[in-house]
């Protein structure tokens, strides 16, 4: 029998997020990551999105374990929602898991399994062998997996660059990738968020020394956001207000969890005395003042926005205040994050949000790092993940530049299925996946004709109309009742309602006994000409709901 393993995306391939990948070994799986995604403009009132598992989950007697390469919510945050299907131990480094089990106080209840490994630790599940290899990135405890499989070896950086000087003092470790290399790689999968950044991604240690500078300038108070568990960078917050002699108040509640985190397991140094909380804020003087806030990307209801529109209960904006975005706004949020420093300027605050300040920089390699890891393992085969679609044609013609030949670079987007033998790889073909919508404690329940409606709400309005009818004469019991939302201003409500009325009744006295009994077509019927009443006299097309009960 051929030997061959075969990948499957479920997440990660042509988008930034909802990263998850299927190793499957003759009868043994892995998953790799297990991430969300971040609602879009078009998805109103959906809090996340979630990998379709469907086909994880008609396979999941085969499931030996779920691999973790890091902490960030696009590679863990939808580890409840899976283990809810198939409940099978979690593989990860301390911290990683510790961010992880956020999420599952969240939204999982039950027992599961979670089983901390550190670098270089290798758990054996069925034919494959997992070793841990350290990695850098912008949260602490990052990992890539080398994946020994009777076909070969696999290399899975997830996020990384490679640092110099990280905060840390944890270097990826070079001597182990290429030593691996050396002994060969059948194929790498590598992070392609930023394959068409030229040169090196700078060190994290340089954010420090420009956040270092900024503090001693700043003569008022300083607020601080950028991403929750961006632990590095947190760390040099609190690093450059003990120096400067600042308190720090930590603010947002994804924001307090992680620190709490990080400081119980280690990866946090805080020094005594300097974390205040934030109804003590007041007693002190502002220029002795760090607020570390989330709402990095602009979110509504996060504590910057709330502060940036004078809303937060406990933290307004003063003038003088400094607000360092210590984040770059993830592609698809440059909106929200422009409107929140607008509305910080308006409130007075001057903003440093400018890439070129030097208060953020990427946690993901550059073409440079990319094609030194291409050198680092030579594989013999090349899959570029973790990016979109652009991003992987752009890391794969690294790959050819370094010298895989342009015949064994696959390049795939989500349900690809990708089929690897020690000789040769291949895409087989596609599965059907599809994005997930997690609205609430609802998984699944929404689709695109709920968002289409939810769309039409907010761009067009709505009407609603219901009325009650004889089933035996057809005559209306109650006379119609109409309501509008979003298309007239208040005197001309009831014009409106008076118009639809006369309409709703035309078109019903035109039906006979037996046409009526058919509800829904009725229904449906009658929205359309309601419809069209609106877009004729109003230009508008509203979503129209008709409810009609034969008693």
């Amino acid at each position: 029998m051929t030997r061959e393993i075969r990948l499957v995306a479920l997440g990660g391939l042509g988008e930034i997020g909802k990263n998850l990948m299927l190793l499957e070994s003759g009868p043994d799986i892995i998953a790799i990551d297990c991430g969300l995604a971040f609602p879009k403009d078009d998805m109103p009132g959906v809090d996340f999105v979630i990998p379709d598992i469907s086909y994880l989950i008609e396979r999941k007697h085969r499931v030996r374990g779920i691999f973790l390469t890091h902490g960030h919510e696009d590679h863990v945050g939808a580890l409840p929602f899976v283990l809810k299907e198939v409940n099978v131990p979690v593989y990860g480094t301390k911290l990683t898991l510790g961010l992880a089990r956020r999420k599952m106080d969240d939204y999982f209840e039950g027992p599961f399994d979670f089983r901390v490994v550190a670098p270089r630790d290798v758990v054996n599940v069925g034919s494959l062998e997992v070793e841990y290899v350290r990695m850098t990135h912008s949260v602490s405890d990052s990992a890539g997996l080398i994946i020994h499989t009777p076909c070969g070896t696999l290399v899975f950086t997830g996020d990384f660059k490679f640092d110099q000087t990280p905060v840390d003092g944890e270097t990826p470790d070079y001597h182990r990738l290429a030593e691996v290399g050396e002994r060969g790689v059948l194929c790498l999968l590598s992070d392609s968020t930023h394959a068409d950044r030229p040169g090196f991604t700078p060190s994290e240690r340089e954010v420090g020394e420009n956040l270092s500078r900024v503090f001693y300038q700043a003569k008022g108070r300083i607020i601080v956001t950028t991403f929750a568990s961006n632990v590095p960078r947190i760390q040099q917050v609190i690093d450059a207000a003990y120096k400067y002699g600042r308190k720090v108040c930590v603010i947002g509640r994804s924001m307090e969890q992680v620190v709490e985190v990080a400081m119980d397991m280690g990866f946090l140094r805080v020094p005594l005395g300097t974390l205040i909380d934030v109804r003590d804020v007041r007693n002190y003087p502002q220029s002795k003042i760090v607020i570390l806030s989330t709402g990095s990307q602009g979110e509504p209801l996060s504590a910057l926005a709330r502060m940036s529109v004078g809303e937060h209960r406990h933290v307004k904006i003063l003038e003088g205040d400094l607000v360092v975005m210590a984040a770059s706004p993830v592609p698809g949020n440059e909106t929200t994050v422009s409107r929140v420093v607008d509305n910080l300027f308006r409130q007075g605050a001057e903003v440093i949000y400018r890439p070129e300040s030097g208060v953020h920089v990427s946690g993901h390699a550059s073409q440079e790092e990319l094609k030194l890891m291409l050198n680092l393992t030579r594989p013999k085969f090349f899959i570029p993940v973790h990016g979109e679609y652009r991003h992987l044609i752009t890391h794969a013609q690294l790959a050819v530049a370094t010298g895989v030949p342009p015949s064994n670079v696959l390049v795939g987007e989500n349900g690809t299925v990708f089929r690897l033998t020690p000789h040769r790889a291949e895409i087989l073909g596609t599965i059907q996946t599809r994005d997930v919508f997690v609205d609430g404690y609802g998984v699944g329940d929404i689709g695109h004709p709920i968002l289409r409606e939810r769309q039409s709400l907010g761009e067009a309005g709505a009407v609603f109309l219901s009325c009650v009818l004889s089933k035996d004469t057809g005559e209306f019991i109650t006379p119609p009742e109409v309501r509008s939302a979003g298309l007239t201003g208040t005197k001309h409500q009831d014009a409106v309602a008076c118009e639809v009325i006369n309409l709703t009744q035309d078109y019903l006295s035109t039906l006979s006994l037996e046409e009526l009994q058919d509800k829904e077509t009725v229904e449906d019927e009658l929205a359309a000409v309601i419809r069209r009443l609106f877009r004729n006299e109003l230009g508008r097309k509203p979503l129209v709901m008709c409810n009609i009960t034969l008693v």
